[in-house]
């Protein structure tokens, strides 16, 4: 599986590979090198993605990975990305979200500006530069149903759940599971197959 630990399978994955029905997408470690070759294949012949470009197309693709509390995505009629605080990603969120779904319903980027507002999301990017803030957002956010994502420094290791991390010029992530459990949320076993670190003991089953 090392060719199937790079993001870029994570990037633009055909629509022929998605699951049209239950929490997980229909992607087994066979699929998501298959996905990654593919994938390669496409990317060679354009320019190269930025690291905010690779980072939208995990956003839209963590959101394909994680089970949601029953009823909770059911009060929203959108599945809702926000990113709260500075806006690194510019146009390059919304056009990836364009024209795609999540469990049936229309996936919507959103900014906003205030820790409260984040209970409203499914997933809420936090910008790098709200770290002073850092501690009011996750209390904020504590045992919300929402998935929280950053590239702040030691993000995970703080209490965020995904954290996107550098290595070499690659962007990958690591995953707080404790963090994550603790939301209610549950990562499919294929997501965190390809995390560099899971910080918690994934649970029976996962």
């Amino acid at each position: 599986m090392g060719h199937a630990r790079d993001t870029e399978f994570l990037r633009c994955i055909p629509h022929r590979a998605r699951r049209t029905h239950g929490p997980w997408p229909g992607l087994t470690a066979l699929a998501l090198t298959w996905v990654l070759v593919a994938t390669q294949g496409l990317w060679a012949q354009s320019p190269k993605p930025t690291d905010y470009d690779v980072k939208a197309a995990y956003l839209y693709n963590f959101g394909r990975f994680v089970e949601w509390p029953a009823g909770v995505t059911a009060k929203s009629d959108s599945f809702t990305v926000c990113v709260l605080g500075q806006d690194p990603f510019g146009p390059v969120l919304d056009a990836t979200l364009a024209g795609e779904t999540i469990g049936g319903k229309s996936v919507a980027a959103k900014r906003i500006s205030n820790p409260p507002e984040a209970v409203r999301c499914q997933i809420v990017f936090i910008s790098s530069v709200e770290d002073s803030r850092f501690n009011k957002i996750i209390e904020a956010l504590d045992r919300e149903a929402v998935l929280t994502v950053s590239d702040m420094a030691q993000f995970s290791q703080r209490g965020g759940m995904i954290q996107f991390v550098l290595e070499g010029k690659k962007v990958r992530f690591e995953v707080n599971l404790t963090a994550v459990h603790r939301a209610g949320l549950t990562l499919s076993s294929e997501l965190l197959k390809v995390a560099t670190t899971v910080r918690g003991n994934p649970s029976p089953g996962d």
